[in-house]
């Protein structure tokens, strides 16, 4: 075996073990024969590219996308893409097959935590002459491996803690400020008003009942508050001393004792917004996504900045990106495509047809909420100011998985020390291959 198909083959395990967060909805079909790299039904392999995205089971993002695609095609005459969409459950599982068999498409959508681990393996193609037009991107939003940017999207989202200001009123807690977030003390000490106060099922309500990546991207931030991490981001070659060392554990033991102490549920339900909104939580750890639902229900709703543990305020980073694959055949469309949907005019399409954060200043103008000071502005300083990006190294999805199992093993009871010990033991062992 080849060293570039033992990396497909790795990279393809790799990412079938990870679970896309991405702001999309499920559904569609996948097309029965993919059209490869730079040949489309035309036969016309000169000029026409193929381009495939996630979204075939949401429509409003497809439709945006549609409009760009149809937008460049129809300002110059030398290049064509054709846009095949794929339903989020298969894509991955799409493009890992195709590149196995040499027929990836010249453009497509990845998911954030993905780009490393496919711009190692091969599938992806640095992006060039595009320094200055990304410079104005919220950094979360560029996708780099390697020191060299691979892939850059239209959006990102933010976490927040979700309450009301009724409720803050009521228990006599301060309504935290982006300069002045919650401290460690001041927050278990208002869950613990109202978790004394019988009012709610549960105090506060983090989606422990979800799976996939929703755990390393909701819960690695707290531990990076804590002053852990979930690798040594120097080298990328352990994880020993930030994810088992005395800062991780205790973030571990906290994590645990949230459980264990009655604020939260061990596993929630499945849908913790409208959980909060029919009264069973006071306090809710979620996406800026959950907004225009709970405004449409409350008036008085609160979004605060992530709760200073003790190394600052941190939120997760990265959602859907675009890029070009290393086995285009006609990599100059590709590259003329990728800077003509760059555009903050397209940015602010996008962003406004998922209701996510513009990645650029100039975009969040166009988009009604996200301008400056408009309702959904905090969300955008919030990405800004306490965005870690999700480890960028090949082997993200193999440490979000483990880190997943391990977690809920911890939330259950398992030994704090112990179980990140033989995290860390196993992350090490993988991320070997890396080197």
């Amino acid at each position: 075996m080849t060293v570039t198909l033992k990396k497909i083959a790795v990279a393809a395990t790799a990412v079938t073990l990870a679970m896309s967060l991405g702001a999309c909805s499920k559904g569609g079909s996948t097309p029965a024969s993919p059209a490869p790299g730079g040949s489309g039904a035309s036969g016309a392999a000169a000029s026409e590219i193929s381009m495939w995205t996630h979204n075939a089971g949401n429509k409003d993002e497809l439709a945006a996308i549609q409009t760009i695609v149809d937008d460049f095609n129809g300002s110059q005459a030398q290049y064509k893409v054709k846009l095949q969409a794929f339903p989020q459950e298969s894509y991955n599982q799409s493009v890992t097959a195709a590149a196995s068999a040499k027929k990836l498409p010249c453009l497509l959508d990845i998911d954030q935590p993905n780009v490393a681990n496919w711009a190692w393996a091969g599938y992806l193609a640095p992006i060039t002459g595009m320094d200055d037009t990304l410079s104005k991107y919220l950094p979360s939003t560029v996708a780099k491996y390697n020191g060299k940017t691979y892939a850059y999207g239209y959006y990102d989202v933010s976490l927040t803690w979700v309450t009301r200001k009724s409720i803050l009123d009521e228990f006599g807690i301060r309504v935290p400020t982006i300069d002045q977030p919650w401290k460690a003390d001041e927050f278990m000490a208002a869950l613990k008003k109202v978790k004394d106060s019988g009012k709610y099922a549960n105090a506060a309500d983090i989606a422990t009942g979800w799976t996939g990546e929703w755990w390393p991207y909701g819960f690695s931030p707290l531990l990076q508050s804590f002053g852990g991490d979930l690798i040594n981001r120097t080298d990328y070659k352990t994880a020993d001393g930030v994810l088992n060392g005395d800062k991780a554990v205790a973030w571990a033991t906290w994590f645990q004792n949230l459980a264990k102490d009655g604020y939260i549920a061990k596993k929630s339900g499945s849908d913790p917004s409208q959980d909060f909104m029919n009264g069973k939580s006071a306090f809710l750890w979620n996406g800026s996504w959950t907004a225009v639902p709970v405004r449409e229900k409350f008036s008085d709703v609160v979004f605060a900045p992530p709760v200073d543990f003790g190394n600052g305020g941190k939120v997760g980073g990265g959602s859907w990106t675009w890029g070009q694959s290393a086995q285009c055949s006609n990599p100059e469309a590709a590259a003329a495509y990728l800077k003509f949907a760059s555009a903050d005019k397209y940015v602010a399409l996008v962003a406004q047809k998922t209701n996510n954060i513009p990645t650029t200043d100039e975009a969040a103008k166009l988009v009604p909420g996200f301008e400056p000071g408009g309702v959904n502005d905090v969300f955008r300083q919030y990405s800004k100011k306490f965005t870690v990006m999700r480890p960028e190294t090949p082997g993200y999805p193999y440490i979000a998985t483990a880190f997943e199992k391990t977690a809920k093993d911890i939330l259950n009871g398992a030994d704090p020390k112990t179980s990140l010990d033989a995290l860390v033991k196993d992350i090490n062992t993988n991320q070997q291959q890396y080197s």
